[in-house]
């Protein structure tokens, strides 16, 4: 009973490390005003928040545990179908939360190009 409690909590674990690799966007910063900037800047995260990083996260592992599971016990027994689901639980997660970050960054950069700000990465 003790292995999907320390699963759940690895994956927040790496859930919330990935949550701090997140990058600010680069902008031409000719002819901006910088306080309006930051202003809008906040303004854009704020709308990225909208975006459910855990709930990605979460539907992840389930789906990676799935295919784990299925995969361990067509090549083994009930312990590595156990095994390949904690593996795919893991995966599917970290894959999930990646995909939800991405997301929040998509929603961040679209923001400040329709405030006018040339976004460059």
């Amino acid at each position: 009973m003790r292995r999907p409690i320390t699963l759940i909590c690895f994956t927040l674990f790496c859930a919330g490390a990935l949550q701090g690799c997140k990058s600010d966007p680069i902008i031409d910063t000719r002819g901006v005003d910088m306080r309006k900037y930051d202003q809008d800047l906040a303004d854009c995260e704020a709308y990225a928040e909208q975006v459910m990083v855990g709930r990605k996260a979460a539907g992840g592992a389930v789906a990676g545990a799935v295919v784990g599971a299925a995969i361990g016990a067509a090549v083994g027994n009930s312990d590595t179908a156990q095994a390949g689901a904690g593996v795919g639980a893991i995966s599917g997660a970290s894959k999930g939360t990646a995909r939800g970050l991405t997301e929040q960054q998509r929603v961040v950069r679209n923001c400040l190009r329709n405030r006018g700000y040339a976004v460059l990465n």
